[in-house]
């Protein structure tokens, strides 16, 4: 399922064919609906693989790294880069299937996992936003301004992709986010 999951974050779930998605596992075509009610379901699957992905990167980070605020940084740090804004297969399944599941009907497999995927999503990152004084309400709220803004700035930095623009809007947001001072922004036109 991880060979799908990086196939429909790389091209979307209409951007990919049934064939193409049963490659992916190993399977041919033709035995697709032995294994799969519809390819509905095939992508909620993958959708659901993609963000357990995501789930046990921010899990990993969160062992790495006991101190909340060095967590966060490191969260930042590799979730606003290049190197992620490059590599859509590998990459957030909240910012490469975002339109994929708004296109979904309520209550598709796709849709379905999606969400679930995102909530799952703010609630590890709550765990980064933890800080004494302050409820688990807080945490959750400060999560979801965090998780938005980074999923709708990589968004923003691979449609402008490869571009100084695109560098800029990775950099602003990290340094926003870790509430650094701004960096001086550089000529983008």
């Amino acid at each position: 399922m991880t060979a799908t999951a990086k196939l429909i974050r790389e091209r979307g779930s209409t951007g990919t064919s049934v064939q193409e998605l049963m490659s992916s596992v190993g399977l041919t075509h033709g035995g697709f609906y032995k294994h799969f009610k519809s390819k509905d379901e095939l992508l909620g699957l993958a959708v659901t693989a993609a963000f357990g992905e995501l789930a046990s990167q921010l899990t990993q980070i969160s062992e790495d790294f006991p101190d909340r605020a060095q967590a966060w940084r490191e969260l930042l740090g590799g979730y606003l880069s290049t190197e992620h804004r490059d590599d859509s297969g590998a990459g957030c399944a909240s910012t490469a299937l975002a339109c994929d599941a708004a296109r979904a009907p309520a209550g598709s497999p796709l849709r379905t996992s999606y969400l679930t995927g995102v909530g799952h999503a703010i609630a590890l990152i709550a765990e980064f936003q933890e800080a004494p004084g302050q409820t688990e309400d807080d945490a959750h709220r400060r999560a979801i301004v965090g998780f938005a803004t980074m999923v709708g700035a990589l968004t923003l930095a691979r449609a402008t992709g490869r571009t100084p623009l695109s560098d800029t809007i990775l950099q602003v947001v990290h340094d926003a986010l870790e509430g650094d001072q701004p960096t001086e922004l550089p000529d983008t036109t």
